[in-house]
């Protein structure tokens, strides 16, 4: 009986994922493989490409050593990437000119500055849908340019390409054949035009990012090339699917209406709201992107994001010692039955949307005598919902309604206090599904209806079930108080 497979290789922030899925989207396999972080100085954080690259490869010949399969009968590959990620490299050699810049990197927060000071904030927001915010793809391409030597003079040559990291693996997937992204981490560079789909010549000059530096934008589910030279793979696979993280994460979790919405715990927790064909501008902070867009059907979304979700932990891992493995935390915060008004902001890197204060830092408030390592524990977790709390807040508000499903995944959501408090602060139930890995389905969903395994999103709505629903338990003067301590607490962060 002849068998067919999707692998999807969903590359993070602090590792690579190879999920290898069935046609009954059964999960055969699925490796992580982490890899070096750099923080060259306060605020800056980098990857070496070619440790993205490594571990991608581990994960991959682990992921087929685990699942036993014939690589013959591979039918596609997805690709979901840490978004903004900026890698500039040269076409001739594929040898990065420089490490890649992270999303989380701050230090072009002067440049955005800069720009909003000559009054260009509400054109870029106008066509992109984004804020200017060192987050994003635009400042840290020019940054690279102005910065390391001779590479601007190469970009006008035509010597260097540039892209996101899902680029960046299609290109190494495919030989160098392919240079390409889709139109969803296309939207994510301030450098795309929503309304147009396109690169927006105006911007590019405003950025002084020459337009030859530029990949192909592509639907998200398209075949973009064919595997050659790939360890442990054959050669001719097409790699057919590709979304940002959060975008495959919400077709992952089949948000396919609009006012479906879900929320990926990560490093960083990232809600998205499906709003259909159109793209609705945010008042109140929130990002408008593109959600995919399959054939010449684009859906778009509302983001909001918080820069800090699970790194906080790792931080009470890593940096103060509080535990030993980010597992620990749930059972430390059980401890006690509240955070004995403990409030932890944990605004790491500064704080993302509704605030968007690249330079706010952490802060930890409320602390007497009586404070314990559980109070901080648990302190922690309600951060991390908290800051949801004023993203949900946010959307409701631009969308003038409530949203119509709450869905979370992200390795985070295995914990279960912190859903329960999610479901508390937000007064309304949260549905964790039996797969929490969303972000690699959506990928290989993609893959698969460009290369005929799956017919339809339909195939991946029948596939969702429940794990679990989480449903508030706090009582309104909780709910309120925890609330009013987070606002004071966010204004002195």
């Amino acid at each position: 009986m002849s068998h067919r497979y999707v692998l999807s290789i969903d590359q993070g922030t602090t590792g690579s994922t190879v999920v290898v899925l069935d046609e009954q989207i059964r999960v055969l396999a699925k490796v992580n493989q982490e890899f070096p972080q750099i923080y060259p100085q306060p605020g800056w954080v980098e990857h070496d490409p070619e440790a993205i690259w490594s571990s991608v490869l581990t994960a991959l010949r682990r992921a087929l050593d685990e699942a036993k399969i014939d690589t013959a009968q591979i039918a596609g590959i997805g690709i979901t990437n840490q978004r903004e990620t900026t890698i500039i490299w040269e076409r001739a050699t594929g040898r990065p000119v420089h490490n890649a810049i992270v999303w989380q990197d701050r230090r072009t927060a002067g440049l955005c500055e800069q720009l909003k000071r000559d009054g260009v904030q509400p054109l870029f927001q106008q066509r992109t849908g984004l804020v200017l915010d060192p987050y994003f793809s635009g400042t840290k391409v020019r940054w690279i340019l102005d910065n390391v030597p001779g590479v601007r003079a190469r970009a006008e040559a035509g010597e260097l390409a540039f892209g996101t990291v899902d680029t960046y693996l299609i290109w190494r997937l495919t030989g160098g054949a392919a240079h390409v992204t889709d139109a969803s981490n296309a939207s994510r560079t301030l450098l795309y035009n929503l309304h147009e789909l396109a690169w927006d010549k105006e911007l590019l000059a405003l950025l002084h990012v020459p337009a030859s530096l530029l990949p192909a934008v592509r639907p998200s589910s398209e075949r973009y090339g064919v595997t050659r030279g790939v360890p442990g793979l054959p050669d001719g696979i097409p790699v057919a699917g590709c979304a940002g993280d959060q975008q495959a994460a919400l077709f992952g979790q089949a948000c396919f209406a609009a006012g479906d919405a879900k929320c990926t715990y990560g490093t960083g927790a990232f809600l998205l709201v499906n709003t259909g064909d159109r793209p609705v501008a945010s008042k109140h902070g929130l990002l408008t992107t593109v959600a995919w867009r399959i054939g010449d059907r684009t859906a778009y979304a509302l983001e909001g994001s918080a820069f800090i979700a699970g790194a906080a932990v790792q931080w009470l891992r890593d940096g103060l010692k509080l535990i030993r493995s980010a597992g620990e935390i749930e059972a430390l915060a059980r401890q006690v039955p509240d955070s004995g008004g403990v409030v932890f902001v944990p605004a790491l890197v500064g704080l993302g949307a509704p605030h968007w204060r690249p330079d706010a830092r952490g802060a930890i408030v409320g602390i007497t005598r009586g404070t314990t390592a559980a109070h901080l524990a648990r302190a922690t977790l309600e951060g991390i919902a908290l800051q949801i709390h004023d993203l949900v807040e946010a959307m409701c508000a631009d969308r003038g309604e409530a949203l119509s499903a709450f869905k979370v995944d992200g390795g985070a959501t295995a914990n279960d206090l912190l859903m329960q408090l999610q479901a508390d602060i937000l007064d309304r139930e949260i549905i964790r599904p039996q797969v929490t890995e969303t972000t690699a389905l959506g990928a290989a969903f993609l893959a698969g209806l460009a290369t005929g395994v799956w017919q339809s999103p339909d195939e991946i709505t029948a596939a969702w079930k429940v794990d679990r629903s989480f449903r508030p338990a706090m009582t309104a003067t909780q709910r309120s108080a925890h609330l009013a301590r987070w606002a004071k607490a966010v204004q002195v962060a």
